[in-house]
Formats: structure tokens, sequence, C-alpha cells
């Protein structure tokens, strides 16, 4: 499976469980992580920590994703970047528009989850 879902109450959790993230599963993902928002998930995390490289389009697929999220009141945070994700991030300035945490659970934490 390339992406896995994890729930923790109404946080839901998108697992990239690929070393590479590209064009060819950016159209998957953001259908899965747009299904998600119109059924009324608001607190979303996209763990990344699988990934060794994503390219732009898998990139613009969570941009639109985030996009879309936040016009209805919602959010989405990353977690897991590898180096070279974190390059892409730093390289695009992504890291600014992106809330991204070191591991899954500070991630669900920054919802004012406790687990």
């Amino acid at each position: 499976m390339d992406f896995i879902k994890e729930t923790f109450e109404e946080i839901v959790v998108e697992v990239v469980n690929l070393s590479r993230a590209t064009l060819k599963e950016a159209e998957e993902f953001k259908k899965i992580l747009t299904q998600e928002i119109e059924g009324g998930s608001r607190k979303m995390v996209v763990d990344l920590s699988e990934c060794e490289f994503i390219d732009s389009t898998f990139l613009g697929a969570l941009v639109v994703s985030l996009k879309k999220i936040t016009s209805l009141g919602g959010d989405l945070k990353l977690v897991g970047f590898q180096p070279a994700v974190h390059s892409m991030f730093e390289l695009t300035r992504m890291y600014r528009v992106f809330e991204a945490y070191p591991s899954k659970l500070e991630a669900i934490q920054s919802y004012g989850k406790k687990i």
C-alpha cells in the first residue's frame, strides 16, 4: 500500500509509504486527501518519513490540499523530513507555508491532543 491512513480520534494521519513520491502517485494522493477533507476531516497530518524524495508534482498535491483544508477552517501538518525532502522544502520555501514536526507524536500533540 502506497498510502496508509491512521486515525487518532478526529486527527487523520496519512502515511506516505513510498521511498519516491512523484507524478505517478501525486494524483492518487491528492484524491485521497480531497476525499478526507470533503468527508469532514479538518485536522490532518501527512507523514513523509518513508520518503527519500518528493517531486514538485507531489509537493503541489500537498499545497492544493493545504489550501482546501485551511479554507474550511482546518489544518494540514507535515512530519518526518528526510534530507532530500527537507532540501526540497527549503529550496521552494514551502517550509514557510507548512507546519512541520520531527515526529508523528509531536504533530498530533500540536492539535492539543494528549497521547
